[in-house]
């Protein structure tokens, strides 16, 4: 609407021919304008509004004036000093308030742009001096009668720059800005038409009319506008944002202007036109440019020096960061070792250099009851002092922390058996306790021990120093074993073997062997154990006890545990329906780990048909008994199995941690007592007798089940079945058989029974 409203106003000014008409027409646009500021504040509410205010202030103070000359004044002609004098009270306020427009209460606002916007400001004083002062009021000689019309144009420059300024600072949404530099840059042009022309006929003309309606409308519009709330973005050094059009613009205006001057004041000369005000207003304003050039280019050079300085300043922050991240990478930031990637430099180095030397790798054994009983913090503190501690022993060596508990140690230019001797000397001291947060900790350590060779390169030989690790883990711990050939071949045969498990099972492969589980009261068969063999196609049978540990390091147990769960509920399933006999079924705690094994379970329960309390996993007291998130998750699994009917056997019972109040807290039903327990065929066993008593009195006084396994003779079933013992398996009932063997076994079970 305000658009429309100053469209309209600038083809009246065109018309407008008398002083009344004039001052009606610039009452309008200056209330538009005082208006709409009004509004503008009120409805996109700047930050800082008290620029506006400034030239709403200006706009009134102006109106004033307006209206004190149309009632009091008879002509412009005859008071021109007084209209001068009152509207000139205006400029300061208007050039406060257009100059304050980007501050928004910003430090380091006001100065920003300021000597670029009086550059050209004052080469456009000189432009305009040349083309419409000297030769439209200097050379007809009117200056002295009309200098007082230069009071107006004078500070239209000032205000022009100021103007120039918000271009300078503005971006692509700065429409407020836009619209007030084109205000300040119409008022420019209507005061110089009036000063040129204007003055000469006594009445504006009409570019001075049109340029002061369009002076007061495009404020009108930049109040209005919503940009004119907008905070805009200053220079990081308080110059202009670098507007590719501005930049073109101020270029052209530092190289014409002297160029402009020396021609203007050539032709001055030739046309014997030249006096003191023709060298004196365009050389004045030429030096000034000049000077402004050269504190912008000084305050560019302080800024560039800034900015130098800056960017060293982050240069070197960004090497130290570097420095500070590759030291990172490179060392364990617990203990400041080395990692992996220094300990594989040097070994690769000494072997470039032809360096005989011997690495160590050290694993603390039991690590994890430590964190478990102490917690992680005290965890923590014993690896910091384990690493000093091989600091302190190895010396000049090498010590590195790989993983965890892992750390390894190289020893350059040292014989193997000076190496032999330091490991030595290391399991030695880690023998004894390390005083951490108050407790007497003990970190053996197994050590693997790997010399250099130069025809491997260093992942190769650390790889080998993990087998003899390994090694030593398996021959018991806290101990060392050197690597040799023979400990590659172990391991790719174990590699091997893995790799193979991994294609047995989509192979068909893998079957299932059921051994009888027999009542003792009447020695019939009360149900199976499943038991899994491996059937490679074209090859001997492997045995359990070559794939099993394998199947569980590897994780592959998990889903061939799940299928002989599935293989036998679904096998056992027939069977308790016609006799009424039970499935146990061998569950690794690698299982147990599975956050779905509970509903696995009931899932193979309900495809198969097989009741719940037909079924009876059977577990190892090490799954049970230890601490942590792990073993919680076991419990609450068979927790949640017993409460839908499924039973739970402890398996190989008293050959692991045999803690009595476990078998009173944890979800178990039976017992499965070792063969270990049972007496010898050979010999008279008394011990064992007493000892197999005892577990199933406790069992009995806990409301357990007993199984024995391993029974082999007539002599163990008698002592068995005296001693209250309710289930027994092994070879002198029946070795584990296929499915077709014991579907008969339990066939002829059953006819005997009809027949008796």
């Amino acid at each position: 609407m305000c658009v429309a409203v100053v469209v309209v106003l600038v083809p009246v000014g065109l018309m407008v021919s008398s002083l009344g008409g004039l001052a009606a027409l610039m009452f309008g646009s200056a209330v538009l304008a005082m208006a709409a500021i009004a509004a503008g504040v009120r409805l996109h509410r700047p930050v800082a509004p008290r620029a506006w205010w400034l030239i709403l202030a200006a706009l009134g103070l102006a109106l004033i004036g307006n209206i004190i000359v149309s009632a009091v004044l008879p002509t412009i002609s005859t008071s021109a000093w007084a209209i001068n004098i009152v509207y000139g009270i205006t400029y300061p306020i208007l050039c406060a308030g257009v100059a304050l427009v980007p501050n928004h209460r910003r430090p380091g606002a006001g100065p920003a742009g300021m000597t670029e916007s009086a550059i050209i400001a004052a080469c456009a004083a000189v432009v305009w001096w040349m083309l419409f002062v000297d030769p439209l009021l200097v050379d007809p000689g009117g200056l002295e009668t009309h200098s007082y019309l230069l009071v107006e144009p004078l500070l239209d420059l000032v205000l022009f720059g100021l103007g120039v300024r918000l271009l300078l600072l503005s971006d692509s949404r700065s429409v407020s800005y836009w619209m007030v530099s084109a205000s300040c840059a119409a008022r420019l042009v209507a005061d110089t038409a009036y000063l040129t022309d204007g003055s000469r006929t006594g009445f504006p003309t009409q570019m001075s009319i049109v340029s002061w309606v369009l002076c007061n409308g495009l404020l009108a519009i930049a109040a209005l506008h919503p940009s004119m709330g907008r905070v805009v973005p200053l220079p990081r050094d308080g110059g202009p944002l670098g507007r590719r059009g501005m930049a073109g613009l101020y270029l052209g205006t530092v190289v014409g202007t002297p160029v402009l001057t020396g021609a203007f004041l050539l032709n001055e000369g030739l046309s014997d036109d030249l006096n003191i005000v023709d060298v004196l207003v365009p050389m004045t304003a030429t030096a000034l440019t000049a000077a402004l050039v050269v504190q912008r280019m000084h305050r560019l050079n302080r800024t560039s020096v800034e900015r130098a300085t800056e960017l060293e300043t982050a240069l070197d922050h960004e090497a130290e960061l570097q420095r500070e991240l590759r030291f990172r990478s490179e060392h364990d930031m617990l203990t400041g070792l080395p990692g992996r990637s220094l300990l594989y430099d040097r070994i690769t180095a000494a072997l470039a250099g032809g360096h005989e030397g011997t690495v160590l790798l050290l694993d603390l054994d039991g690590f994890k009851n430590v964190n478990d009983r102490f917690g992680h913090a005290a965890g923590d503190d014993l690896l910091v002092a384990v690493a000093n501690q091989l600091r302190d022993l190895i010396g000049t060596g090498l010590v590195a922390r790989l993983h965890s508990d892992e750390f390894a140690v190289f020893l350059q230019d040292v014989s193997l058996t000076e190496a032999w001797a330091t490991t030595e000397r290391v399991l030695k001291a880690m023998r004894r306790p390390l005083p951490v947060q108050g407790h007497e900790l003990f970190a053996p350590v197994s050590i693997g021990l790997r010399e250099l060779d130069g025809d491997q390169p260093a992942a190769e030989i650390v790889r080998d120093g993990y087998l003899a690790l390994h090694s030593a883990k398996e021959a018991g711990r806290d101990r060392m074993v050197l690597f040799d050939d023979e400990l590659r071949e172990k391991q790719l045969a174990v590699a091997r073997t893995v790799e193979r498990l991994r294609g047995a099972l989509t192979r068909g492969e893998f079957v299932v062997y059921y051994q009888p589980l027999i009542r003792l009261d009447d020695e019939r068969i009360a149900g199976f154990e499943a038991l899994i063999r491996w059937q490679p196609a074209g090859e001997p049978m492997v045995p359990p006890d070559r794939f099993i540990g394998l199947a569980e390091d590897s994780g592959l147990i998990v889903p061939i545990g799940a299928w002989i769960l599935r293989e036998s509920c679904r096998v056992a399933a027939g069977w308790h329906r016609r006799h009424a006999t039970v499935i146990s079924v061998n569950v690794s705690p690698r299982q147990l780990r599975e956050p779905d094994f509970g509903l696995l379970v009931l899932d193979v329960l309900r495809t198969s048909g097989l009741p719940p309390e037909a079924l009876i996993l059977e577990i190892t007291e090490g799954v049970l008994v230890n601490s942590g998130l792990v073993t919680e998750q076991a419990i609450s699994h068979l927790a949640m199995l017993r409460s839908h009917g499924v039973k739970v056997a402890i398996d190989d019972f008293g050959t692991g941690y045999s803690s009595l109040a476990y078998l009173r807290d944890l979800p178990i039903d039976h017992v499965k007592i070792d063969r270990s327990f049972m007496p010898a065929q050979d010999a008279p066993d008394p011990t064992a007798g007493v000892l197999i008593k005892a577990i199933i009195d406790l069992a009995a006084g806990l409301r357990l089940g007993t199984i024995a396994e391993g029974v082999e003779t007539r002599a163990q079933v008698d002592l068995l079945r005296e001693l209250g013992c309710v289930r027994a398996q092994g070879f002198y009932f029946s070795r584990p058989v296929p499915e077709s063997d014991a579907a008969r076994l339990l066939h002829e079970a059953s006819t005997t029974n009809q027949t008796a």
